[in-house]
């Protein structure tokens, strides 16, 4: 692994479209004591466009790092607040051993030649 999720501020929950199965949903449903019908009312939202993209995807709030993130990220502790039920999409994440956050990081510290840089 080239990267350190404990020392990141939530990027991943930050991708506005992080599509979840009828699977994840009964998950957060049991996480939480509810119904799945109520937490996919509560949690999630149907993403169309087109005819090509028909996905539930998770509800966000607005953040003071990234415009948004997932409703579910804790924005005090820089968490998820669900991680034991969390979704699939966010179990595998990163797809690869790159983050893209440490990436971009690596690049803006190279480009501002400050090794300790953290973009705001």
């Amino acid at each position: 692994m080239r990267f350190n999720c404990d020392k990141c501020p939530g990027y991943c929950c930050s991708h506005p479209r992080i599509a979840v199965s009828d699977f994840d949903i009964a998950r957060l449903a049991k996480h939480f004591g509810i119904s799945e019908a109520d937490a996919r009312k509560r949690f999630t939202y149907r993403y169309t466009f087109q005819d090509t993209v028909d996905e539930q995807v998770l509800r966000h709030q607005k953040d003071s790092i990234y415009k948004s993130v997932c409703k579910l990220f804790d924005r005090d502790t820089r968490k998820c607040s669900v991680y034991e039920a969390r979704p699939n999409v966010c179990r595998k994440y990163p797809y690869g051993k790159n983050c893209g956050y440490y990436s971009f990081l690596k690049f803006e510290r190279d480009f501002q030649d400050d090794p300790e840089f953290v973009p705001s």
